[in-house]
């Protein structure tokens, strides 16, 4: 069983550029993404601060956010790296078959990746995230490489909005099949 703490802050910057991303493609009416929260049952409460201090995680959680975009269903989670290699440890197997069930019903997945020291964001094509899967099911590298990236991909912050990942939306349903 996982337990929550100080960990549970990791991502929190990531987490605020996003939300406030979210929040600028709803004021301008073009997206409607919501924050899951993650199911704890809380072990220790610090009564006085009213503060959960450590808690077990109560299921396998799915993706960070889920909406529309435009009437097309949307997933995704929100993952950080501070290196040039993506550790495919940070993904779960869990929220992989998630994703390819939501794709399958039609609704577009991805995952959002913010290279820390480079100060860069990058739209992940559920695609390619699988591609890099199935190498490391085949007992290839169990992790990828900032190099191989598409370029096509990498968002850059424009018109106020931090995060632009319908950018990288507009840009995934154009290479699709």
């Amino acid at each position: 069983m996982a337990t929550w703490n100080s960990r549970g802050l990791r991502g929190s910057a990531l987490e605020e550029y996003i939300n406030r991303t979210n929040e600028k493609y709803l004021e301008s009416g073009l997206a409607l993404m919501q924050k899951i929260p993650t199911p704890i049952t809380p072990i220790q409460i610090d009564k006085e601060n009213r503060h959960i201090t450590l808690a077990y995680f109560d299921q396998k959680s799915t993706v960070d956010y889920i909406g529309a975009v435009q009437g097309i269903p949307v997933c995704f989670d929100a993952k950080e790296c501070h290196t040039d290699t993506f550790p495919l440890a940070n993904i779960h197997e869990h929220q992989v078959a998630f994703m390819e069930n939501f794709e399958r019903q039609k609704g577009i997945s991805f995952i959002l990746i913010s290279y820390t020291k480079k100060d860069v964001f990058y739209y992940l094509q559920f695609s390619l995230l699988k591609k890099f899967w199935k190498r490391k099911e085949d007992g290839g590298r169990k992790s990828f490489r900032y190099e191989e990236l598409d370029p096509r991909f990498f968002l850059h912050p424009a018109g106020g909005v931090l995060i632009p990942y319908l950018e990288g939306i507009q840009m995934d349903l154009k290479t699709r099949d």
